[in-house]
């Protein structure tokens, strides 16, 4: 097991780095010289050329990003052209709250899909109404259930706070008052997917054989369910969720946006309006990671769930 992360890692190593080249010659080429941006565009022509030798902006890609991945290997990723202040203080604040909503959402959407579909799939009265709420939930937008939720449970009821944040250290009770709708929001759409997913593995695995043995030997249609059918027929909702853990990380741009979260992806829209490629390089290459390290969770838990796959 051991043997197989450390391949994965290394396999993690080359795609990183050439994924992050690619965006980092995309947006030194697309967004001009970093120098226009930190002195403004009413900068003379003698003070950008005079920035652009003093740090190196007028060398040659190759060369500016080796300086730059060798400076972000070490937790470095340069200052933001709009705040000035570095990378790093700019995304501590705002990773572990994207974290936080991201693997909340996942887990709640994991458990909801699998545990309702197997309790219920064998439900004709019910599964049909699992199947409608399924394809609501793919289809209603983000920013569109955001909304509706804020309005019913925030302003009509008076339930739940509106919009903003509140860390732990600020109170348990309130924390979690703010974390519900835009955890719902964010849910929804995955619980959805992954109940499709679910369903039609289960259809599959409950017509082989093993299935249909331990069907005949009296055993509960809820044991068979989740004893026999479940670890099965989960292996691909746990792919489906490793890869949504990673797009979550960067993805929840407009659920945080739309509840004001100080998360990494209103970072990201507020980097992108300003032209702020170093801290567009460091999301990106955080997302990327994320993305890896979910996959490489998602192969892990793989073998945890089914002794076939480690064998």
């Amino acid at each position: 097991m051991i043997g197989f992360i450390l391949r994965r890692m290394l396999l993690l190593l080359p795609n990183l780095v050439l994924l992050t080249f690619v965006m980092f010659a995309v947006m030194t080429s697309w967004f001009g010289s970093p120098a226009t941006m930190m002195l403004g565009r009413d900068a003379t022509a003698e003070a950008v050329a005079d920035m652009d030798r003093r740090y190196g902006f007028d060398q040659p890609v190759l060369v500016q990003y080796a300086r730059w991945i060798g400076h972000a290997a070490t937790g470095d990723f340069g200052r933001s052209f709009a705040s000035q202040q570095t990378v790093a203080a700019l995304l501590a604040p705002a990773v572990p709250v994207t974290l936080e909503l991201s693997l909340a959402a996942i887990l709640l959407a994991f458990a909801a899909a699998v545990s309702v579909n197997s309790l219920t799939i064998a439900r004709r009265v019910i599964t049909p109404m699992v199947t409608a709420a399924s394809i609501l939930g793919v289809t209603v937008p983000n920013f569109m259930l955001g909304a509706t939720l804020i309005y019913l449970f925030a302003i009509r009821l008076r339930l739940l706070p509106t919009t903003g944040w509140v860390p732990w250290q600020q109170g348990v009770g309130p924390h979690v008052l703010h974390l519900l709708l835009p955890v719902i929001t964010l849910c929804a759409f995955y619980t959805s997917a992954f109940s499709m997913v679910y369903r039609a593995e289960y259809r599959a695995t409950a017509r082989l054989l093993f299935v249909c043995v331990a069907q005949a030997k009296g055993l509960s249609e809820t044991r068979v369910s989740f004893r026999h059918i479940l670890p099965n027929a989960v292996l691909p909702v746990i792919t489906q969720a490793g890869l949504s853990l990673g797009q979550l990380v960067g993805g929840a741009v407009v659920t945080e946006t739309v509840f004001s979260i100080p998360g990494v992806g209103r970072l990201l829209v507020a980097a992108i309006g300003s032209s702020d490629y170093p801290l567009i390089l460091a999301i990106t290459m955080m997302i990327l990671t994320a993305v890896a390290l979910a996959n490489l969770l998602a192969d892990l838990l793989y073998a945890r769930v089914n002794p076939l796959v480690r064998i």
